[in-house]
């Protein structure tokens, strides 16, 4: 049996775009109260009946959330323009390496405005 789960996660953060044009207002300082969902994929373990322990996920996701939380993301060498698209793949590069089943990394910057990324 396939499955997604997702685990959701959240942080705050400050952050400016560079790249925006000039007059835009994210190209001032201003901060988020972001969510992060973190979806992966896969086969049910038929003697566990589960994908994966949440546990587990939330073990692996931690380091990364708290890595971001109360920061200014202007400040992280690896993320010069953090835009919802690029933090995605931010959290998505670091998370792949100890959890293959990873399937879509999901950045809500608002209750209405998101990315999704899927590694491609």
């Amino acid at each position: 049996m396939q499955v997604e789960l997702v685990k959701t996660f959240t942080f705050d953060a400050a952050h400016s775009l560079p790249a925006a044009p000039n007059g835009h207002k994210c190209k001032r300082i201003h901060g988020h109260s972001y969510r992060v969902d973190i979806h992966v994929s896969g086969e049910v373990d038929r003697q566990r009946g589960w994908l994966m322990d949440f546990g587990d996920l939330k073990c692996l996701v931690a380091p990364i959330i708290d890595e971001l939380d109360h920061r200014n993301l202007d400040e992280l060498d690896d993320l010069p323009n953090s835009t919802s698209e690029m933090l995605a793949k931010y959290i998505w590069d670091r998370l792949l390496p100890s959890l293959s089943a990873l399937s879509a990394v999901t950045v809500w910057e608002s209750a209405s405005s998101r990315c999704i990324y899927r590694g491609v």
